[in-house]
């Protein structure tokens, strides 16, 4: 019965640990899920009101820290890099779709087909230089666009 009593204690001990703290992942389990550069909570939050992966969603959180300062919410990119490997298109319909009908209306997104890269969107500052990176392999179409117009600035007129 000790024995017992003491495996309760170890699992009530456990509950109790990961329940006071949030859990977090390495950089490395975090880049593996795709979640390279998302920094921000606050991401995750906008994350999940346009992919319904209660999974995904949780995952994004044990990745991202807490947002210092309401301006970061607001955070946009002056362009971005739609990267997939061309032949593993047919997987992913939903971008197929996005990239043959959507894509024109972002003239700062461009297309990049490099072998054998997982689906992801590229995020740009000013200077055209890679500030986030983000996996796209699961998202559909709207998602794409929605995240598109809330994070990409237009492109300005010349």
């Amino acid at each position: 019965m000790g024995a017992l009593v003491a495996a309760m204690l170890v699992v009530l001990a456990v509950a109790v640990a990961s329940g006071s703290s949030k859990e977090q992942l390495s950089t490395r389990e975090c880049e593996n899920l795709g979640f390279t550069g998302l920094a921000l909570c606050s991401d995750c939050n906008s994350l999940a009101e346009y992919v319904k992966d209660q999974e995904l969603v949780s995952d994004c959180m044990k990745c991202c820290t807490e947002d210092s300062d309401d301006s970061t919410t607001k955070i946009t990119y002056s362009g971005a890099i739609l990267e997939v490997c061309m032949r593993k298109l047919v997987f992913y319909p939903e971008i197929v779709g996005f990239i043959e009908e959507e894509k024109d209306r972002f003239s700062s997104v461009k297309v990049q087909y490099i072998f054998n890269s997982p689906p992801k969107l590229i995020l740009l500052d000013d200077a055209g230089e890679h500030k986030e990176t983000i996996r796209i392999d699961n998202w559909k179409r709207e998602h794409i666009l929605q995240f598109l117009q809330g994070k990409v600035k237009p492109a300005s007129a010349i």
